[in-house]
C-alpha cells in the first residue's frame, strides 16, 4: 500500500510494469469496466486491458510508459525498456573443491544463538540437496551480525552438522568460534617464511582475482629493479625450465614468498577482510612490516632483495637445529 505519493509519484507502476516484464504478463487494467465514452475506442489500437493477457516475447525488448499524477499536481512520466537477460550462473567452485566452508550464526544473547543452531541444524537435515557452500554464501551475505555470533567451519555437511549440535548444546569444538559483544573475535595473519614455496603459487588466483593480479603485478615490478631475472617469470615458469630452477634460490625464493603474501593481504582486504594482529617469520616479518605501513614498498622490496642475496651468498652445506628447552639448559649444554 502506498499513501500520497507526493516526490514518489509513479513508484507504484514503475513495480507493477517491472513486475510485468519480468512474467511476461499485460495486468488487467483495474477499476476501469466501463470506459470512458469521451474516447472514441475504436479509432487506432489503444484499448483497455479488462483480463489479464500474456505479453508476447518479439524480436525487441518490452516496453512501456507509466504515468502518474500524485498530490498537488506532482506528476510523473517514464518509459521502462526490458532489461538484458542475466547471463546463466555458473557455479566456479564445487563444495568438494573447498578445503572448508563456515557456517556463521548470529542472535540476541547465548540462548538466542543455541536455538538458530537447532534451527538450522534441523533444516539443514529435513532438506539433504541443500549444498553447504550455498548455506554459508546466504547465512555470511543475508543475515544481520548481531552482539552473540558463532562460526561452524568444516570441510563437508557431516562435520558443519555437527558442529552445529555442539553449537546448540553449549558444547566446545576446535570447529566452533565464538564472539560476544564485551568479548569479540580477533582476527591475526600469520605470514609463513622460506620453505613454503611451490612453483605456481597464485597463478590461478592471478587470472581469476583482478585484485589480487593488481597487487601481484605491482610488487613484483618492485622487485624486479632488484633481480637478476623478472619475478613473475621465475613463479610461473613451466616444470624443468630453467626459470623454475631459480625458485628454489635462496634470493628469488623470498622473494617470491614475500610477492604472494603481499598480493593475499591485498586480495583479503578487498573483500574487507583486514586482521587486528600481524605476525610473520622469517621473510613473513618483512611482509607483516610492510602491510602493517612500517616499510613502504620500495624499502620492503629492497630488504627482501638484500636479504636474500646475503643469505645465499652464506656458505653452503649448512643446517638448522631447533631445540626444546629452557634457556639454561641449553646454556649447560654449551659449556666449554
Amino acid at each position: 500500500n502506498i499513501g500520497h505519493a507526493q516526490a514518489a509519484a509513479g513508484v507504484g507502476g514503475v513495480i507493477k510494469m517491472v513486475q510485468a516484464m519480468r512474467h511476461g504478463i499485460l495486468p488487467k487494467s483495474l477499476y476501469a469496466d466501463e470506459p470512458t465514452p469521451v474516447v472514441d475506442w475504436t479509432d487506432g489500437a489503444v484499448e483497455l486491458l479488462a483480463e489479464a493477457r500474456e505479453w508476447p516475447a518479439v524480436d525487441r525488448p518490452r516496453r512501456a510508459g507509466v504515468s502518474s499524477f500524485g498530490i498537488s499536481g506532482t506528476n510523473a512520466h517514464v518509459i521502462i525498456e526490458q532489461a538484458p537477460d542475466e547471463p546463466t550462473r555458473t557455479e566456479t567452485t564445487r563444495d568438494q573443491d573447498r578445503p572448508a566452508v563456515p557456517w556463521i550464526v548470529s542472535a540476541r544473547g547465548e540462548e538466542a544463538l543455541r536455538d538458530q543452531a537447532r534451527r538450522l541444524h534441523a533444516h539443514v537435515t529435513r532438506n539433504p540437496d541443500l549444498a553447504p557452500g550455498d548455506i554459508a554464501y546466504s547465512l555470511a551475505t543475508a543475515r544481520a551480525v548481531l552482539e552473540n555470533s558463532a562460526a561452524v567451519v568444516a570441510a563437508d555437511r557431516e562435520a558443519l552438522l555437527a558442529g552445529l549440535a555442539t553449537l546448540a548444546e553449549d558444547g566446545s569444538a576446535p570447529s566452533v568460534v565464538r564472539a560476544t559483544a564485551d568479548q569479540p573475535g580477533r582476527t591475526a595473519f600469520l605470514f609463513t617464511g622460506q620453505g613454503s614455496q611451490r612453483l605456481g603459487m597464485g597463478r590461478e588466483l592471478h587470472a581469476a582475482s583482478p585484485q589480487f593480479a593488481r597487487a601481484l603485478d605491482e610488487v613484483c615490478a618492485r622487485l624486479d629493479t632488484e633481480l637478476s631475472h623478472p619475478l613473475k617469470d621465475v613463479l610461473f615458469a613451466q616444470p624443468g625450465s630453467e626459470e623454475a630452477a631459480l625458485l628454489d634460490q635462496t634470493v628469488f625464493t623470498q622473494a617470491a614468498l614475500f610477492a604472494v603474501e603481499v598480493a593475499l593481504f591485498r586480495w583479503f582486504e578487498s573483500h574487507g577482510v583486514t586482521p587486528d594482529y600481524l605476525l610473520g617469520h622469517s621473510v613473513g616479518e618483512v611482509v607483516a612490516a610492510h602491510v602493517a605501513g612500517v616499510l613502504d614498498l620500495a624499502d620492503a622490496a629492497a630488504l627482501v632483495a638484500a636479504r636474500g642475496r646475503l643469505m645465499q651468498s652464506a656458505v653452503a652445506g649448512g643446517a638448522m637445529l631447533a631445540v626444546q628447552a629452557g634457556e639454561e639448559e641449553v646454556r649447560g649444554l654449551l659449556a666449554g
